[in-house]
């Protein structure tokens, strides 16, 4: 996701690295970035860091216990205003899980778990989330036509889009599956699948409805890379398609070849994650899979699963919630098989880490799960669909 700051121009490059991050830095740290010193170091309007040698970019890497977070650094990306400000663009990637993590078995509920109903501590059938830098879980309602945010440690949410009963007006949504925020615009994209729509809304106090950003899809999954293109999965058309915002037609990216089990095919595709390369990674739900597809790629290539359905440690089932970790390792949510599993770069087989012990209520179980998503300490969110409920599962 691509953030933005301004700041005044003494403003010290250490102390904004400090606030993007939330990160203390300890001082043997720093000679690893470099630091610009009270903003001073800046040639003909453009800013770069002391022992900077690579002409396009620096890549930082920031770590605090288990939490780690890539930023990207480009060039052109601190700027200075006419004002005497500075404004600084930046990315921020996946969490850098890294490879030998482990997590609590038990899942804490940190929204919903009080029955199916639509009263502001309750759930219903939550399937997509996302979890913003103030970790805010923002939550797709099947059942109840309604997006809602949950502060952390918040007991109530907020409903932030729809909640006015199924229907196609503006102010209404019909089963929204998967949402995710776009920081630059402070809003929500939404994946209105009752209504064949991807609709965006202001997360700004005071919103009464949203904007229509393309129609006559069968959408299912959102993602969307750092140059802000838009990727929705059509899940009755069995493609994903690309789109800059605004355009209305876009181009397919994986799939668009029929429904199949070919390399150059998908079946019924639903949730879907594009990392910092724009390579693609789709749960392809009825394959039983996982695919991998590279920008500008013809055919995708297997990376988790395939081996039809079944609870081994090479198969999932039906999977849905996605996400790929700095590391290329594949998180993926094992709807029928009751489970999240963890699949490294290359292998296999993966692990379960969460679940996998039958459907109930309990704190290691799951009642049909749909999306999945990690904040920026690395700890894992589910969404339990048929419990009604969000469940954290901490780092280790």
């Amino acid at each position: 996701m691509r953030r933005n700051l301004r700041c005044a121009r003494n403003f010290e490059i250490l102390q904004l690295f400090k606030i993007l991050s939330d990160i203390v830095f300890t001082p043997q740290c720093w000679p690893l970035f470099g630091v610009i010193e009270n903003g001073k170091d800046y040639l003909e309007g453009e800013a770069y860091i002391k022992n900077y040698h690579d002409p396009d970019f620096a890549r930082i890497s920031l770590a605090h216990q288990t939490a780690f977070m890539t930023i990207l650094y480009f060039k052109n990306n601190l700027y200075f205003n006419k004002d005497d400000s500075f404004s600084f663009s930046f990315i921020i990637v996946s969490p850098n899980i890294p490879a030998d993590a482990r997590w609590n078995k038990n899942g804490v509920t940190v929204a919903g778990g009080h029955g199916d109903g639509n009263a502001t501590n309750q759930l219903s059938s939550p399937n997509g989330l996302f979890i913003d830098d103030n970790q805010t879980i923002v939550i797709g309602e099947w059942g109840n036509n309604r997006v809602v945010q949950w502060k952390m440690n918040d007991t109530e949410g907020q409903v932030i889009a729809g909640n006015h009963g199924s229907g196609n007006l503006l102010d209404q949504l019909t089963v929204p599956t998967d949402v995710l925020i776009d920081e630059e615009s402070d809003s929500v994209i939404i994946c209105d699948l009752g209504n064949q729509r991807v609709v965006q809304w202001s997360r700004r106090s005071g919103t009464k409805q949203g904007e229509i950003l393309i129609d006559n899809i069968n959408c299912y999954g959102l993602a969307m890379d750092d140059q802000r293109y838009l990727y929705v999965s059509a899940y009755s058309e069995d493609e994903v398609r690309r789109y800059q915002i605004g355009d209305k037609n876009g181009t397919v990216v994986a799939g668009g070849h029929g429904k199949g089990d070919a390399l150059n095919q998908l079946n019924s595709p639903g949730y879907i994650f594009v990392d910092q390369q724009q390579t693609l990674y789709v749960s392809d739900y009825r394959n039983n899979r996982v695919m991998k597809w590279n920008k500008d790629a013809k055919e995708g290539i297997l990376v988790a699963g395939g081996q039809g359905a079944g609870n081994a440690t090479t198969q999932v089932s039906l999977p849905q919630g996605l996400v790929v970790d700095t590391l290329g390792t594949i998180y993926v949510a094992d709807t029928w098989n009751l489970r999240v599993m963890r699949w490294p770069a290359g292998a296999k087989q993966g692990t379960v880490i969460a679940g996998g012990n039958g459907a109930g209520t309990g704190p290691t179980q799951f009642n049909r799960l749909e999306g999945l998503s990690f904040d920026r300490q690395g700890n894992l969110y589910v969404s339990d669909d048929y419990n009604n409920r969000i469940q954290r599962f901490s780092i280790e």
